[in-house]
């Protein structure tokens, strides 16, 4: 379990009463339990609160607005950002104009993070070959005896 700051607990029923446009929209889609998924939304993670994450996918996701993107903002969230990764989470950014004008390819983003395995919690793997099974290279079962395709 990730640790947080039991004095962001009001903070962020506040922000779950008064959410964005563009907070709605996703949320519209990750309430769904997103292909096997619980997404929650406004949650205390240290002293932080991200709009929305996975515990299963170990995935923040949050969507910025016009304040993420002055040079404050941007190394507020980059500081964010590392601390989240010290807990071995991954972050997804969107900005509020992608949400609301592009949520079939920001969902489409999200599915690509959440069905590649990680090798190392709060990084991201290689996406595999998109060769057949047959075409792709298979290690051999053991070192005596090689696999034959």
């Amino acid at each position: 379990m990730i640790p947080y700051n039991r004095n962001l607990i009001e903070s962020a029923k506040e922000l779950r009463t008064h959410p964005t446009k563009a907070e709605i929209c996703l949320w519209q889609r990750l309430q769904l339990k997103h292909l096997g998924f619980k997404f929650y939304r406004q949650k205390p993670l240290g002293d932080y609160i991200v709009d929305f994450f996975s515990p299963k996918a170990r995935l923040v996701i949050e969507v910025d607005g016009g304040n993420h993107f002055t040079e404050i903002g941007k190394e507020n969230d980059k500081t964010r950002d590392e601390y989240m990764k010290g807990f071995e989470l991954t972050v997804l950014r969107f900005s509020n104009s992608d949400v609301l004008n592009n949520i079939d390819k920001v969902v489409e983003s999200i599915n690509k993070i959440l069905f590649i395995p990680p090798l190392k919690r709060g990084t991201i793997q290689k996406v595999m070959s998109k060769a057949p099974l047959s075409k792709r290279h298979r290690p051999p079962l053991s070192k005596e005896e090689p696999r034959r395709i």
